[in-house]
């Protein structure tokens, strides 16, 4: 998915979820969708239970999560 793509899918609107990353025109921010992912939730039981969205909504959420992360340094320690 090319970042044009992306940023169409993707939305930050103070007014809405405190400003994080949502998918455009919902209420669904990027986090929650990565984060049922996180958890093993399949695309097609995140379709389920949020109707309105896409697979392209998800690839979105995923492709933006990832560049996200490669623009900060986090600091991991060995445990």
């Amino acid at each position: 998915m090319s970042s044009m793509d992306t940023m169409e899918r993707i939305s930050m609107d103070p007014q809405v979820m405190g400003g994080h990353a949502c998918i455009r025109g919902t209420r669904v921010t990027v986090g929650t969708t990565v984060g049922m992912f996180a958890s093993g939730y399949e695309t097609e039981e995140i379709l389920k239970l949020y109707p309105y969205l896409k697979k392209e909504d998800l690839a979105a959420a995923l492709s933006y999560a990832a560049r996200r992360t490669e623009e900060q340094d986090v600091a991991v320690t060995a445990g």
